[in-house]
């Protein structure tokens, strides 16, 4: 009989490479660069520095959340909390940039709202993105952001709510830890009598065969 605690104090890490809402953030981190080479000062503006820090840092709090939930799932919980905390700040920072020039924030009434919601919602990676940003104007590029810093923030939400209702029902790691140390135990004492009855059946065949032992 065997008991395996690595498995049951340490959880499965999230391969977050397949996480939709990363491979979103991480296609928003890119093309915020690319929006701010394109559309705002090189010199003297700090909003590019926020834009860009604010997308980064949605990005790589998926990572290191994901990484860290391998042994604990509150921590995981609070750094995609940060994450999706940075994702609307690049939110605010867009929409901030659509006011400050007067353009056209779409919504369901605008003639391509529709279309750009199917595209962001089957398209995840940078490389679905990339040849689109190089040609479409600010208003256009500000529009597709705002719509994949909405999907990223719902996608991660959903997510959060799982890693939520996880918690509640196995607890962080001293639960897990308490949880394996008990189930050991309770293996080791089972192992034992089972080893107790094994040697006293053992002694009984030789009894009944006049072997003295």
């Amino acid at each position: 009989m065997e008991y395996n605690t690595y498995n049951t104090v340490l959880l499965r890490p999230a391969n977050w490479k397949n996480l939709y809402f990363y491979q979103k953030s991480d296609a928003l981190f890119q093309m915020t660069v690319i929006f701010c080479e394109r559309f705002l000062p090189k010199h003297g503006d700090r909003t590019v520095d926020q834009m860009v820090q604010a997308s980064r840092s949605g990005k790589q709090n998926i990572v290191e959340g994901s990484e860290d939930g391998m042994t604990s799932t509150q921590m995981e919980i609070n750094l995609l909390n940060v994450a999706r905390s940075s994702i609307q700040e690049l939110q605010r920072d867009y929409n901030d940039y659509l006011n400050r020039k007067n353009l056209i924030r779409w919504d369901k009434s605008h003639a391509r709202y529709g279309d750009m919601l199917t595209f962001c919602r089957q398209h995840n990676t940078f490389e679905e993105y990339k040849e689109l940003i190089n040609k479409i104007s600010d208003e256009e590029f500000c529009n597709l952001a705002l719509t994949l810093c909405h999907m990223v923030d719902k996608m991660m939400t959903t997510y959060l709510h799982q890693l939520e209702e996880q918690f509640v029902k196995e607890g962080g790691i001293k639960e897990r830890m308490h949880a394996a140390r008990t189930g050991y135990r309770q293996a080791e004492k089972e192992r034992l009598e089972f080893l107790e009855r094994e040697v006293l059946r053992l002694q009984n065949i030789l009894q009944s065969h006049g072997i003295d032992y």
